[in-house]
This record gives structure tokens, C-alpha cells and sequence, in this order.
């Protein structure tokens, strides 16, 4: 979320740098001379280390002591001085050299549970990213001005994100997703069967209620497949689910294909897509309060949790039952 709000920033200075430049080929090649500066990190390892968990998790102890006694020693620690314990915590950690075990993301369709997390995810994420241009359009009808659903945009991003701020770590990952789930279909839906006989203030404020959830929606289902997925394929399992946010957002421009008359099929697909999901988001165990899990076999064990808070934590029905029941 951190993240998402330099993208904001970003955003925002982005016309201001294209006004002061005005020329789309030079605008382009200082993008591309900012992104070079990205191969330092890859060049150097000391300014951005592997993940030690992600080393230990995939079975290269040796790399990964060696980064954890880096730490230790730029925190001003001098592990010499540890305790036994940490030191043979230490020892054991460098000792060891056994051969690493990389896991493909094709590992996903020899689990139980996890595949199904992954496939929601990556389906609210296509629809929170799709969904945005039938609220855009909705906000400016006709011929909309640039910048009025450009700055708008950003801004409901930067709302968004302070607002999972403020209850993904209170209220819980999973209701915060259905609620924003729900009112981004129910303002679609709303939009889709009564734009011609609602009054402006209302097409209006559904619209930015639906910009606010679908930005919600699509920021919040990368923070949950980041704790959904485990370790080992952590990486690759957060690239799908962004793929497809971003997938769902190249579909924006094929409203405006033969004078804008497409646009009503593609809102009726996404507005499809989120009462779908919102039935599915049921399915999604809560990873708020919960340990990361490490291989594909924690992660088959997150189950579903109730919604209401004197159930107990977890209850023991998966909808996928295990192979030696079923």
C-alpha cells in the first residue's frame, strides 16, 4: 500500500513533467532513464538482498545465513558477542548446503485449497482494474475532459489506499473485500439499469462510490494474495494476480471502438464478474493475525474462517473436500 501511494505521487507530477517537457519522445526517454536506475538494485546486491525467508523456504541455507549475519552486523549487532543459542542458530544456518528446491507455479495444481485462493484473487483483481471505465465514463458523459477523470482517478487510488490503511488490519482482510466487492457491483448495477432516469447527483456519487471500491478492490487483492500464497511461489503468484489487474485495465479502451457502443456489453461482463466474486469471496480463509505460510502444504491449510466474531477461528469445512473422503 506504501507502494500504491508513490504510484499516486507519480501519477499526480506526470502531466506537470509532460507540460514541461512537451515532447512525448523525450518524456519517454527520461521514463525510460528513471526505470534504468532500477538495474543498480540487480547489479548491487548489498542495496537490495534476496528475501532470507524466501532462501530458507526454497532450501539455500548457506545464502541465507550469510544475508541474516549482514543484517545483524548493519543493525550494530556484533554476533560474536550472540548467545549460545543464537549462535548455534548461526552455526547451523551456515553449515548446511543442501540442494535448493525450486517451486513452479505449476505446483499450484497439486494443491487442494490454494489454486482456488489464487484463481478469486486474480479474478477480483481483472475485475477491479475492468470495472474502472464504466465509472470513468459514467462520471464525464460524452466527450470527457483529460484531466478531470485522470486527477480524479488518482485521487480515489489515494483515498483507497488510506482507507485499507484504516480497516484491512482492524476489520480483517476478507470483509473488507466483500464489502468493497459488493459496492462496486451494486454501483455498476445501479449505473447499468437506471443512468437514463437517476438525477446527476446521484449518477454522480455512484460513480465515485464505485471508483472508491473497484481502486479498493484491486489494491486489496494484492495485499491478500501476497499473504495467501506461500513462500516458495510467493513471487510468481503476486505476479498473476497483478497481471490481471492490469489486463482488466487494457480493456478500457475498447469502449471507445466504432463510437462508444461497446461499452455496454463490457459493463454488463464485469458487473457479472463482481456479483460472482462476491459470492466467492466467501471462500477465502482470513490471513490477518496469521503466520505466512511457507510451502504449498501451510498454505492448504488456511480454511475459511466466519465472518461473525464469536464463531470460532476456523471452522473445518472446506468446500473441497480431501481426496481420501471424497
Amino acid at each position: 500500500m506504501g507502494a500504491g501511494l508513490f504510484s499516486v505521487v507519480g501519477t499526480l507530477l506526470l502531466p506537470g513533467l509532460a507540460m514541461l517537457v512537451q515532447d512525448w519522445r523525450l518524456l519517454q526517454g527520461l521514463n525510460a532513464l528513471v526505470t534504468g536506475f532500477l538495474l543498480l538494485f540487480w547489479g548491487f546486491p548489498a542495496l537490495f538482498p534476496e528475501s532470507p525467508c524466501w532462501l530458507l523456504a526454497t532450501g539455500q541455507v548457506t545464502q541465507a545465513g550469510r544475508i541474516l549475519w549482514h543484517f545483524a552486523e548493519a543493525s550494530g549487532l556484533d554476533p560474536d558477542d550472540s548467545s549460545s543459542e543464537e549462535s548455534s542458530l548461526l552455526a547451523a544456518l551456515s553449515a548446511g548446503n543442501p540442494q535448493p528446491q525450486y517451486h513452479s507455479i505449476l505446483g499450484l495444481l497439486h494443491t487442494r485449497v490454494t489454486w482456488r485462493n489464487g484463481l478469486i484473487l486474480g479474478f477480483s483483481s481483472l475485475m477491479g482494474g475492468g470495472i474502472r471505465a464504466g465509472f470513468l465514463r459514467s462520471l464525464a458523459p460524452g466527450e470527457p475532459a483529460f484531466y478531470l477523470p485522470y486527477f480524479l482517478e488518482a485521487g480515489l487510488e489515494a483515498a483507497a489506499t488510506v482507507l485499507l490503511f484504516l480497516t484491512a488490519d482492524r476489520c480483517g482482510r476478507r470483509p473488507v473485500l466483500l464489502l468493497g466487492t459488493m459496492a462496486a457491483g451494486l454501483a455498476s448495477l445501479l449505473l447499468l439499469a437506471g443512468t437514463q432516469y437517476l438525477p446527476g447527483w446521484t449518477t454522480l456519487s455512484l460513480s465515485v462510490l464505485g471508483l472508491l471500491a473497484s481502486q479498493a478492490v484491486s489494491v486489496l487483492s494484492v495485499l491478500f494474495a501476497a499473504e495467501a500464497f506461500p513462500t516458495v511461489i510467493r513471487g510468481a503468484g503476486l505476479g498473476l494476480v497483478l497481471g490481471a489487474g492490469f489486463l482488466g485495465r487494457a480493456a478500457a479502451p475498447l469502449t471507445d471502438i466504432r463510437g462508444r457502443h461497446g461499452f455496454f456489453l463490457q459493463d454488463v461482463v464485469f458487473t457479472s464478474l463482481a456479483i460472482l466474486i462476491l459470492l466467492c469471496v466467501l471462500l477465502l480463509p482470513e490471513t490477518h493475525g496469521r503466520e505466512l505460510p511457507q510451502s504449498l502444504e501451510d498454505a492448504d491449510h488456511l480454511h475459511r474462517s466466519s465472518l461473525l466474531r464469536g464463531c470460532p477461528p476456523q471452522d473445518h469445512l472446506p468446500l473441497l473436500l480431501p481426496s481420501h473422503l471424497g
